[in-house]
């Protein structure tokens, strides 16, 4: 499958690795309607691409991404007073929907594992965007922040959703009432990051930790487990995670990749999973729905 080039972000993918990399250095990655749009349609491509095992996601130069583009001034936020194509953009069953929001709900989605390797400032939806990963991995030069009352604004991009379930309630607030900016040793000690590396170690370690997934797992059953884990983080009752894994192990266990894991186990030999994302993929959650997001 043929790898779309895109403005404001470039996609690579090798052995099964797809390396997805905001691309405005200059800007220090600023997040614009041309980047939102890209963002999605690279999730898009990652999906519908069998070669793809692990997204990892990083920043080019100095910086992962320094929140929206502010180029626009006093209008940056103010949708119908930019109009064009800003407005059309983000306009969603006649609602202005917030940009970084439409992203966070694309990674969402995702079919495959996401890992952040950030390498530099990620303020706003810097740090938001980041939120719907799976892991994230960041440089000791990296920095946080959740800056939207400095900004007269109020969180976005879903954050309410998904910062309190990563850090807790109260370190959501801490984050979101003061504003300020903070190292990535705060955001290990806190719960936000898995690990922090010499800038140098940084996407070797990702590519290690994405190497781990893509050579040891079935391309099905991490697709299900991502969903599962994501979505069950906001059901009501344990039973519905029950429920839905109960339809997965049914499902599953009848399909090749649970033969052939079985089988690969006994003959000590690694496995060679047949079973596709693009083909193969059960739906094991009928009852549950989401609003378009799109």
């Amino acid at each position: 499958m043929t790898t779309p080039t895109f403005e404001t972000i470039t996609l690579e993918v090798e052995n099964g690795i797809a390396t997805l990399t905001l691309n405005r250095p200059d800007k220090l990655n600023a997040f614009n309607t041309t980047m939102m749009k890209e963002l999605i349609a690279a999730f898009d491509a990652t999906d519908a691409n069998d070669d793809v095992r692990v997204v990892i996601v990083t920043g080019a130069g100095r910086g992962f991404c320094a929140g929206a583009d502010l180029s626009a001034g006093a209008q940056t936020f103010d949708y119908d007073a930019r109009g064009g194509e800003d407005k059309a953009a983000r306009t969603r069953e006649g609602v202005q929907r917030d940009g970084g929001g439409l992203v966070t709900l694309r990674i969402f989605e995702s079919l495959k594992p996401v890992i952040a390797a950030v390498n530099g400032p990620a303020v706003g939806i810097g740090a938001t965007m980041q939120l719907a990963m799976d892991i994230r991995m960041a440089s000791t030069e990296a920095r946080y922040g959740f800056v939207f009352a400095r900004r007269g604004l109020n969180p976005e991009a879903a954050s309410s959703w998904f910062l309190s379930k990563l850090v807790g309630i109260q370190t959501a607030l801490e984050w979101c009432y003061t504003g300020r900016v903070f190292p990535a040793q705060e955001a290990l000690d806190r719960g936000l990051l898995r690990s922090i590396h010499a800038p140098e170690d940084l996407l070797p370690a990702a590519r290690a930790l994405a190497r781990e997934i893509a050579d040891n797992t079935a391309p099905v059953s991490i697709a299900i487990t991502r969903q599962l884990i994501w979505r069950m983080a906001g059901a009501s009752h344990p039973i519905e995670a029950h429920m839905a894994d109960s339809r997965g192990i049914q499902i599953r266990g009848a399909m090749g990749d649970a033969r052939e894991g079985v089988m690969s186990f006994l003959e000590k030999r690694p496995a060679a999973f047949p079973d596709k994302v693009s083909t193969d993929l059960p739906d094991i959650w009928p009852q549950w729905s989401a609003p378009n997001f799109r």
